[in-house]
């Protein structure tokens, strides 16, 4: 799988990575939960290496890091969580609860949560990036109406990540942010790559366009991921997922050419 560096410390990241939400949400024994070793073997054997979550993801935390623990070989999974409450004690208090949930005495980027009172956090999460507790800190959101928001906030501060909402039907973070996290050395995961949810349904039954051969997709699913890929700015992209099989089709938008200029206005044109 392709990579692309940490522009704060140039770390290569693997460019396709996994969210947990929903469907990490499973209790053990059941059929959904029987599933999942499978999707990170998925994941791990493509190459890729993210792994997002956080504490509003019902038992996410807890299922994620129960299958790391027990996944041959150790695991490389890079580990992304996040804080989403209020104040400062009980911020470290939801910390120290990820870091016992995920099984782990080192979380590799934590994220302020919709900006949830980011400024009694953000003094906490470099004091536990000094301390060595965290590796990357940032910031996350999925809704263009806190983009002024987010925007000040990266202005203001120093960040080594953002998480954002962005996908082929979902373009307004190219406007501002795309280019300012570029400006700024701030690597970009993108949430939500396939939109409000209608995008792919939309697609289907569609043709691919002659030239997805060409930049290795086989599917809608792949192209739209590697659109989102295909901006610059973007580091990493997180779709989610409970099946393996889909896991792996997901995976596979990391290889291969991105897509030019001309490619990207096409597939804009396509869905109106």
């Amino acid at each position: 799988m392709l990579t692309r560096a940490i522009p704060s410390s140039s770390e290569p990241l693997p460019i396709v990575g996994l969210g947990t939400y929903r469907g990490f949400d499973a209790v053990p024994g059941t059929a959904s939960y029987q599933q999942l070793p499978a999707v990170l073997g998925a994941l791990f054997a493509k190459g890729g290496t993210l792994l997002d979550s956080s504490p509003m993801y019902g038992r996410a935390e807890q299922t994620s890091g129960e299958l790391l623990s027990i996944h041959e070989p150790r695991s490389p999974a890079f580990l992304a969580t996040k804080v989403w409450t209020r104040g400062r004690e009980e911020g470290i208090r939801q910390m120290e609860q990820s870091l016992r949930l995920l099984q782990t005495d080192r979380i590799d980027l934590m994220q302020i949560h919709n900006l949830l009172d980011w400024q009694s956090h953000l003094p906490t999460l470099r004091e536990w990036k000094a301390a060595g507790r965290i590796r990357y800190i940032g910031v996350s959101h999925y809704t263009a109406s806190a983009y002024d928001e987010v925007e000040a906030l990266l202005k203001a501060e120093t960040l080594d990540f953002l998480q954002i909402n962005y996908a082929l039907d979902d373009r307004a973070a190219e406007k501002r942010l795309l280019p300012l996290c570029r400006e700024r050395g701030v690597a970009v995961i993108c949430n939500r790559p396939f939109g409000g949810g209608d995008l792919l349904t939309r697609l289907k039954g569609k043709p691919l366009p002659g030239w997805a051969a060409q930049v290795q997709v086989s599917s809608w699913a792949q192209l739209a991921l590697k659109f989102v890929l295909s901006h610059c700015a973007v580091t990493c992209v997180i779709p989610g997922t409970r099946h393996p099989r889909l896991m792996s089709e997901n995976a596979g938008a990391g290889f291969g050419s991105m897509l030019t200029g001309a490619q990207r206005e096409q597939l804009i044109d396509l869905i109106g």
